[in-house]
């Protein structure tokens, strides 16, 4: 009885002994590797689980670039693995490079993974190029008119460039600008509308692809129209800036003639006061002057005399004129 409790508890120990092997020993990826025809040490894949690496996303990306005639280590894919990057998705791309007759060198693939780049997507855009098409572009021709642009850019992944290179956003900018220049240049748009191939032609002709992830095998012009006439818009603006401009030098050439009448009244009034002032001292100097014998009595009525003669003269003047009184 001793004895079958005895073997019952070894039997128990032992399948969980191999229970825990086989958990912690991937013995079955072993054994697919083996008869994919691609050695790995079981002593390899106990390290990979030392060192926290699941041995199947090393193991399964060698077993298919191995099928794929790409030769590739296991410390390569581990060391990529171990900085972060995506073992199956490099060894996708290497494999879809090899297909193409694409050359691409795994530390290549491997940095353009790491760069944050879809290494796969960049191999198929240089097998399948791309259409990118530009927003609607506004310029003005030398004629005033505004001329609306559409353009569709047909680029392929340069895998060299794609470490550093520039994305799609730079390469709208760079079509944009050249699109700007171009019918900027332009005598009138009726040439754009005639010639659009005269936009693909000089944009293309800029290398615009310089410093770009890209290579820019064509601009096509999707669409072209007319939109509103800029130059008249901007002459009615000036002309009505000029206007405000002459109103309101206008208003500041009355404000001075309102300021100096203003200041020629303020001077008649003193000149009529010192006026008044002066005849108000007229009688006190001729009765001075009578008592101290400077001015006889006969010089006195001739005076008087003279002074009848001129209201009498300006009684007729007013008389005559009958419109005077109502100027004055």
């Amino acid at each position: 009885m001793d004895s079958l409790v005895y073997m019952l508890l070894l039997g128990v120990l032992a399948i969980i002994a191999l229970s825990v092997f086989f958990s912690f020993v991937p013995v079955m990826l072993w054994i697919s590797a083996l008869a994919s025809g691609v050695y790995v040490g079981i002593f390899t894949l106990v390290a990979m689980r030392l060192r926290r690496v699941v041995p199947s996303r090393i193991v399964n990306p060698l077993i298919k670039a191995t099928k794929a005639g790409i030769t590739l280590s296991i410390n390569q894919l581990e060391s990529h693995f171990l900085a972060g990057g995506n073992v199956d998705r490099v060894v996708n791309a290497l494999i879809a490079a090899h297909r193409a007759n694409i050359e691409l060198p795994f530390e290549r693939a491997a940095a353009i993974d790491l760069a944050g780049r879809d290494v796969l997507q960049a191999v198929q855009m240089s097998v399948n190029p791309r259409v990118i098409e530009t927003p609607t572009v506004s310029a003005v021709a030398k004629d005033g008119i505004e001329v609306k642009v559409i353009a569709r850019v047909t680029v392929r992944a340069n895998i060299d460039r794609l470490v550093g290179g520039a994305g799609e956003e730079t390469i709208i900018a760079r079509v944009g600008e050249g699109i700007v220049t171009t019918v900027g240049s332009s005598g009138s748009h009726k040439e754009v509308l005639e010639n659009p191939d005269k936009i693909s032609r000089t944009v293309l002709d800029k290398g615009l692809d310089a410093g770009t992830a890209f290579e820019i095998l064509s601009i096509d012009i999707a669409d072209v129209d007319v939109g509103k006439n800029i130059g008249a818009h901007l002459q009615t603006e000036q002309a009505e800036a000029d206007k405000r401009i002459a109103q309101a030098k206008a208003e500041e050439r009355r404000a001075m003639a309102v300021a100096q009448e203003q200041e020629m009244n303020a001077r008649v009034v003193e000149m009529r006061a010192k006026v008044v002032e002066a005849e108000s001292q007229l009688p006190l100097a001729m009765a001075e002057a009578l008592r101290e014998g400077k001015m006889g009595v006969m010089d006195y009525m001739n005076l008087k005399n003279i002074d009848a003669d001129t209201q009498m003269r300006a009684s007729l003047g007013k008389a005559a004129d009958p419109n005077k009184n109502e100027k004055e």
